[in-house]
């Protein structure tokens, strides 16, 4: 299997099939997100409802794109992704899945909404910041911007929800007229037929936008894990032209050259360096090259630090989040993003069975394990039990918010959005006082715990691993 021996073919089965696992338990542990309300307004039978939800997250995942998945891929340094020791890799992967699989499967058993999303990324994190430490290279950091991106992401996004969530509520207590809306569910009978309409439909954008966001999450888990176990294979999409890259690189070291570097500062002279060594290299190494069979393996890896080292500098340049004295014109400006667009193609990939192993993963996952969190959405956020109005506007803003991030590129918790959003409805209509205090301090503390306990496991469980396989 990808000109692997049969020892590392079975650990890279593993650790797919160990993804495979996390995307699963993603599933079952954030179904109540989009089913609790139509399951407990009797708007759709359990069984019914999963299903339902199940297919659209597999939807969302096929056609939510990669922005997200790379996001992912992108908070590790790239050295951490290939290390010239592939037990250390290996180390790296079972340290990261294991620590999400845990801290997701410990939350849901005791029925606390937990972030799969923050789970992840704390155990990226931790994985990263590990490797640092262990490596002791100055020059090796993690993706501090996209780290940033993403904690403001993560932090506000609920806050966000709570506020909107409130507001909607709030607008449709004074000005609708039909009361319907606002009764709590009786037992074991369906709503009117116009309020189950509109709750299937917020199950529906939701359980499309859990798939879109958190199903790329999976997505970027295992390109990880193939990036960081066969480069070879995974560092760039070979299914694209090499001759396009290279001429790619090639206009980049020709726009380059036009600059007069004499009166640059220290800064601009570092980058200009950086930018056209990453570029010179590339050009070099695929220089009359059609076929990719003829570079070396060990090259590949390479090509991807390049690639993401220029990317990453003229995206801020022509941006404008880095200041120069270049001076460029607007012609070259023009030339540089299409440039960075065509290069980006080459490392922001995922292969069409990627995405499908984990849409499958998700889809199923979603189907099963809802009974716990869907009485926590449902009953136990507030005091008084959820309304068919509570539960439609909570799941519309979180449809929305999620839908809005993923377009950003930016990873949230499905999770935390919606319980935040039924906490903003609960107190538009009733008052703060409506919330119930344990509660909100078990999802607060949960929220607040999961980095740091999946920052520190993973790195223990990296180290430990390491230390194993040293042996």
């Amino acid at each position: 299997m990808f000109g692997l021996d049969f020892g590392l073919t079975v650990l890279l089965i593993f650790c797919l099939l160990a993804a495979a696992a996390f995307e699963f338990i993603n599933g079952f542990h954030d179904t109540a997100n989009a089913v609790a309300t139509v399951i407990y307004t009797h708007s759709l039978k359990p069984r019914v409802a999963v299903i339902w939800s199940g297919v659209w997250n597999f939807i969302g995942v096929f056609l939510g794109g990669i922005a997200v998945a790379m996001g992912i891929v992108n908070l590790l340094p790239t050295e951490v992704l290939v290390d010239s020791n592939l037990s250390h890799n290996i180390a790296l992967i079972l340290a990261l899945i294991l620590t999400a699989i845990i801290w997701n499967i410990g939350t849901w058993y005791y029925g606390i909404p937990c972030s799969s999303s923050h789970t992840l990324l704390g155990s990226i994190f931790g994985v990263g910041i590990a490797y640092i430490l262990m490596s002791g290279d100055q020059s090796v950091s993690l993706n501090w911007s996209k780290i940033q991106d993403v904690g403001m992401s993560l932090l506000f996004s609920p806050i966000f929800g709570f506020g909107l969530a409130f507001l909607i509520m709030y607008l449709l207590n004074h000005f609708i007229k039909n009361k319907e809306i606002f009764k709590t569910p009786p037992a074991d009978k369906a709503p009117p037929k116009w309020i189950r309409g509109i709750l299937i439909a917020t199950c529906t954008g939701v359980s499309f936008s859990h798939g879109s966001n958190d199903g790329q999450k999976g997505v970027g888990l295992v390109m990880i894990i193939l990036i960081a176990i066969i480069p070879a294979q995974f560092a760039i999409d070979k299914s694209k032209d090499p001759t396009k890259l290279y001429s790619a690189a090639y206009s980049i070291e020709q726009t380059f050259s036009k600059i007069d570097t004499t009166k640059s500062n220290a800064d601009d002279l570092k980058l200009y360096k950086s930018i056209t060594k990453s570029a010179g290299s590339i050009s070099l190494t695929l220089k009359d090259v059609k076929s990719y069979s003829t570079i070396a393996n060990t090259k590949f890896f390479n090509i991807r630090k390049d690639v993401i080292k220029i990317t990453k500098y003229l995206d801020k340049i022509t941006s404008g989040k880095i200041k120069t004295g270049f001076g460029f014109s607007k012609d070259q400006m023009a030339s540089l993003k299409n440039d960075t667009k065509e290069m980006k193609g080459y490392t922001e990939f995922a292969p069409f069975w990627v995405i499908l192993m984990i849409s499958l993963s998700l889809g199923l996952g979603t189907m099963v394990g809802w009974k716990r969190i869907v009485i926590t959405i449902g009953e136990k956020i507030g005091k008084t039990h959820l309304t068919y109005a509570q539960g439609a506007t909570a799941e519309v803003m979180a449809a929305l918010t999620i839908g809005a991030s993923t377009g950003l590129g930016l990873p949230v918790s499905t999770t935390h959005v919606l319980s935040s959003g039924i906490a903003g409805t609960m107190v538009a209509s009733h008052g703060r006082k409506n919330l119930q205090a344990k509660t909100v301090k078990t999802i607060a503390l949960a929220w607040i715990l999961t980095l740091p306990v999946t920052i520190v496991l993973s790195g223990a469980l990296f180290l430990l691993f390491r230390w194993l396989f040293s042996l």
